[in-house]
């Protein structure tokens, strides 16, 4: 629901994934935006409106997306699709973050547009490790990119992660992302993303800004 910007771009991106694809939105010249060479379905009405929902084919959908440019209606209808349909993989736009946490523990997944920007902004402007790239809800687990600093050039993955507590996730190399193994060994310009536990964070940068430790 919504062909906006985001709408029509979600609703292209996921066409192009081979994915059958309908579209609502209450003016039928936001459609448009779709280009021509889309061919899913457009519907024009209100997504909350189960007669519309259904001319959309919900029944036979997987998962809704609520991106309009209204809260409201965003909220309200990722819950009928939810409730009413039984639609599980259901993501809702809020652009107000307070309003986002309390879907979300509704069950309704949330993106809180202000919040998400302002938390990209974030991690660019402030020094590294300051603000992870994600932190599990309960605040305990987050996940950090960092680019490997020289010390670590030319050690094994293996033991960095023994000796800081961390884990990488995967280590961006080159334009690709790549899993390391224990033979893996760092080279210089690697962007690792390492999962640590929020109270570890310290011990880790200190490893990683001290370089590894003598065998």
């Amino acid at each position: 629901m919504g062909c906006g910007r985001v709408g029509s771009t979600l609703a292209r991106s996921l066409e192009d994934r081979n994915h059958t694809v309908s579209v609502i939105d209450s003016n039928p010249d936001a459609f448009r935006r779709l280009g021509p060479s889309f061919n899913g379905t457009k519907v024009t009405g209100y997504g909350f409106d189960q007669a519309v929902l259904t001319q959309a084919g919900i029944q036979r959908a997987d998962a809704f997306a609520a991106v309009s440019s209204g809260d409201n209606s965003n909220i309200i209808a990722a819950r009928v699709a939810r409730e009413s349909f039984g639609i599980q993989q259901v993501v809702a736009r809020i652009y107000d973050p307070g309003r986002a946490e309390v879907y979300q523990r509704l069950g309704i997944t949330t993106v809180a547009t202000v919040k998400w920007t302002a938390d990209q902004v974030l991690r660019r402007i402030l020094p590294v490790g300051a603000e992870p790239d994600f932190r599990d809800p309960s605040g305990t687990i987050r996940v950090d990119q960092i680019p490997v600093p020289e010390p670590w050039v030319a050690q094994r993955t293996i033991h960095f992660q023994e000796q800081s507590g961390s884990r990488i996730a995967w280590i961006d190399r080159l334009g690709e992302g790549m899993l390391s193994t224990r033979e893996t060994v760092l080279q210089e310009g690697d962007v690792l993303h390492l999962v640590m536990r929020e109270e570890n964070a310290t011990r880790v940068y200190d490893v990683l800004t001290k370089g590894p430790e003598a065998d």
